[in-house]
C-alpha cells in the first residue's frame, strides 16, 4: 500500500489522482453530553466528546462489475453509498467490504463513523474534494452532534458549538486526550440505545433546560474539563466529565427510564463509583458506559476484577485508549 493519509486540520480529502481500492479505519467516539441538551436555547445542543481507537469501523471500497457491499452494517453502508454518489453527481460500480463496524445504537456514534468512512473512501477512490463535513450532509448525519465529525476528522477531545441554521456544528476546540489515561468501556448486548424516531421523539417530550444549568455546564467544560487536559490533571478532568454526567443523567431519566438504559451497566458504575473513580457515566443514549483510568497499569487490573465479579456477568468489558489523529486511509 501507499503510505497512509491520516485525516488532519479541517479534514479536507484533497483532490487526488484515482486509484484502485482504498481502505478506511476509524475509531469509535464517546459522546460526554450537551451545554443544551433541550436544544431549545439561542445555540441549541453544543457537544463534547473523546476519540477511541476501539472499537472501530474498517472497510474496503474498490471497483467492481457491479455494486456489492458485504459484512457487518452493510445495508446501511450501501445507503451512505448511495447517497454519496448522488450528491457527487458520479456514477459506477464498486465492492465495498465491511471488515469491522462499531456497534450499531451502542452510544459509540457509529453511524456516522460508518457514513464518514464509506464517504472518505468514495472521495479518495475517484479524487474528488470532499470534506468530512461534506459527506456528512450527504449522508444527513451531524445534525445535532458534530462530536463524529470532528473526532474523524482530528481526533482528540473535541467540543462543538452546536447546530446554526441549516449549518452542521462548528469545531470550538480540540485537544489531544493523554496517551497514559486509559477508559474502560462497559457494554451491554442485550440492551439499545434510542435512535431514529424514538430519539426525535424523547427530544421534543423533555422539557426546557435552564439556562442557569447550560451556564454551569459551559464553566465547567470551558474552564474545568479543557484546561485539566492541557495540563495533564486527570482529577479535575475526571471530575468535570463526572458533573457533565450527573446532569446528563438526571435531565434524560424520564426519557431513558433513569440515569442510564441499562440497569446492569448501571450497576458496574456504582461498583467504579465506590473505588472513588468520578469520571464516569454513559455516551450519549448508551447503553455503552464509560470510566476514566490514570494508567494503563491501573486499568488492566480494573478490568480483570470486572471481568472476575459474579454480579456484573453478562457485561462485556474493554480497555481504550484515546485516539489523537483523525481516520486512517490508505490507498493502492
Amino acid at each position: 500500500m501507499e503510505d497512509a493519509l491520516t485525516i488532519a486540520g479541517s479534514g479536507t480529502i484533497d483532490t487526488l489522482a484515482p486509484c484502485e481500492a482504498v481502505t478506511v479505519t476509524t475509531g469509535a467516539r464517546l459522546h460526554f453530553g450537551f451545554l443544551d441538551p433541550s436544544g431549545r436555547g439561542p445555540r441549541p445542543f453544543g457537544s463534547f466528546g473523546l476519540a477511541l481507537d476501539r472499537p472501530r469501523t474498517r472497510l474496503v471500497l474498490t471497483r467492481g462489475s457491479s455494486l456489492t457491499v458485504e459484512g457487518p452494517e452493510r445495508n446501511r453502508a450501501e445507503a451512505y453509498l448511495a447517497r454519496v454518489m448522488a450528491t457527487s453527481g458520479r456514477a459506477g460500480t464498486y465492492h465495498l467490504n465491511i471488515e469491522e463496524a462499531i456497534p450499531p445504537h451502542s452510544g459509540l456514534g457509529s453511524g456516522t463513523q460508518l457514513a464518514l468512512a464509506v464517504g472518505a473512501a468514495f472521495a479518495r477512490l475517484e479524487g474528488l474534494p470532499l470534506d468530512p463535513g461534506a459527506i456528512a450532509a450527504a449522508a444527513d448525519r451531524g445534525k445535532r452532534s458534530g462530536i463524529g465529525i470532528g473526532t474523524f476528522a482530528q481526533g482528540g477531545v473535541v467540543l462543538d458549538g452546536g447546530p446554526g441554521k441549516d449549518r452542521l456544528p462548528p469545531m470550538l476546540a480540540q485537544l489531544p486526550f493523554p496517551p497514559q489515561w486509559r477508559v474502560l468501556l462497559i457494554f451491554d448486548a442485550s440492551s439499545n440505545g434510542m435512535h431514529g424516531a424514538s430519539e426525535d421523539a424523547a427530544f421534543a417530550s423533555l422539557p426546557e433546560f435552564p439556562p442557569s444549568e447550560t451556564a454551569e455546564l459551559r464553566r465547567r467544560v470551558v474552564l474545568g474539563a479543557l484546561p485539566a487536559l492541557a495540563e495533564d490533571d486527570f482529577e479535575s478532568f475526571s471530575a468535570a466529565i463526572g458533573a457533565m454526567q450527573a446532569s446528563m443523567g438526571a435531565y434524560y431519566a424520564r426519557a431513558q427510564g433513569g440515569a442510564y438504559v441499562s440497569p446492569r451497566v448501571a450497576t458496574a458504575l456504582a461498583w467504579l463509583a465506590t473505588l472513588r473513580l468520578t469520571g464516569l457515566g454513559q455516551s450519549s443514549w448508551g447503553p455503552t458506559g464509560f470510566a476514566f483510568i490514570a494508567s494503563q497499569d491501573e486499568g488492566r487490573a480494573l478490568l480483570k476484577e470486572a471481568r472476575a465479579r459474579a454480579d456484573l456477568a453478562g457485561l462485556d468489558f474493554h480497555l481504550a485508549q484515546g485516539r489523537n489523529e483523525g481516520a486512517k486511509i490508505e490507498t493502492r
